[in-house]
């Protein structure tokens, strides 16, 4: 039996975590290709970026496999220069304009595309093996765990100030953690707060930094969270002056947890950022995603996980298994089983559903896959809960 009170902890990274940078620059090469691309007027099926990013002092090095439009270095180069000057980088040590930048793409490999590639009567097959998970839960409106979803909503708040002006002593690198506190299984309140931030003003005290963070840790948090006991951890080191890639080695894809569930729900260990969506790593995650979510907004769970398995150059899932935690109202076999009957879970399939040819990717990089709002541009559609009523049908 699950228990019912219990503390736990997520933690969030802001676009300036050095990962998180690596992971914008080579979402932002993803979506070059998809624009260059449709520019030139090529079969967006045909497009293939698996594309890795380090970043350290003043330096960045992209590397990785590619297919599509022929695009020259320097425009890949400039585009990271803009990413890294978006995210707000013009310290000594890491500075969009100044930083070396090396470019080591080179073609996918013909092994790899013989067994992805649609040919003949055989269906595109999936870009690598793995398992991967999706999960939703009535913890929050946006049907995400409540630790992971507060803790990426404090730093989306000092972000949103900071790119408008309104926090000019607060730098671009930051973390929050949260511990919530919870009672007969629901969510009620947080126990500790955790948030280091980097200051652009080198003598700030923590105390100071905790002035300035404060107000936005209290707006991200439900009324009555917070109590005379929550203990509070701001800048705990005492200082956080040199951050980003200058203070720490970035590379891609190292911050999975922080993409996804925050640990309350498993993940297949695959990266999502620089990833076309061949890459059931990132494709399948983000269709087990919408799947659980939309099975726990039909009304047939409280919870949902989702786990589905691919083999490379394979097109079909291995196996689709689905644990309701105990707060199912349906038959889970026969859940399975309709699942793989209202969505075409092939990449081939992923993609049309959920329209993942587009360049929709660099937005995702930073504060979570997951929870966000679907926007007009057609990012963020596994956030869609168009097949509620359809999974409903199913069991009425």
């Amino acid at each position: 039996m699950a228990r019912k009170s219990y503390l736990f902890t997520s933690e969030s990274v802001s676009e300036g975590h050095p990962d998180k940078v690596c992971d914008r620059i080579s979402d932002e090469v993803v979506d070059l290709f998809f624009r260059e691309g449709a520019a030139a007027g090529l079969d967006p099926y045909q497009i293939r970026v698996a594309c890795e990013t380090l970043a350290t002092t003043n330096r960045v090095v992209i590397a990785g496999e590619v297919r599509g439009p022929r695009i020259e270095e320097d425009t890949i180069i400039q585009v990271a220069r803009k990413a890294i000057r978006d995210i707000g980088y013009e310290q000594e040590g890491f500075h969009w304009e100044h930083a070396k930048i090396d470019v080591l793409l080179h073609s996918q490999s013909a092994d790899i595309a013989q067994g992805v590639d649609a040919a003949g009567n055989k269906d595109e097959g999936a870009g690598d093996q793995g398992i991967m998970f999706g999960y939703a839960c009535r913890e929050t409106p946006e049907l995400m765990p409540a630790p992971i979803h507060y803790a990426h909503k404090i730093l989306r708040l000092i972000s949103e100030a900071r790119h408008a002006g309104t926090e000019k002593a607060l730098g671009p690198d930051s973390k929050s953690q949260v511990t919530v506190r919870y009672e007969d299984g629901k969510p009620v309140g947080v126990t500790q707060i955790v948030v280091s931030h980097q200051h652009l003003i080198e003598d700030l005290t923590s105390g100071q930094v905790r002035d300035l963070v404060e107000p936005y840790v209290r707006k991200a948090l439900p009324d009555g969270w917070i109590s005379k006991d929550t203990v509070w951890h701001i800048n705990p080191t005492g200082k956080f002056y040199i951050g980003g890639p200058d203070g720490d080695c970035g590379l891609t894809g190292r911050k999975i947890i922080v993409d996804t569930y925050g640990g309350a729900a498993p993940h297949g260990g695959g990266a999502f950022s620089g990833k076309d969506p061949t890459k059931v790593d990132r494709s399948a995650a983000y269709a087990a995603r919408y799947l659980a979510k939309n099975v726990v907004a039909a009304g047939l769970a409280d919870r949902c996980t989702l786990q589905l398995a691919y083999a490379i150059g394979v097109a079909k899932p291995l196996s689709i298994y689905a644990d309701l935690h105990d707060t199912g109202h349906v038959d889970t076999d026969k859940l399975e089983k309709v699942l793989m009957e209202v969505m075409n879970l092939t990449p081939r399939g992923i993609r049309e559903h959920l329209h993942l040819n587009k360049p929709i990717y660099a937005r995702t990089s930073s504060f979570g896959h997951f929870g966000r709002e679907p926007d007009a541009q057609g990012g963020f559609s596994w956030e869609k809960t168009d097949l509620a009523g359809v999974l409903k049908s199913h069991f009425a």
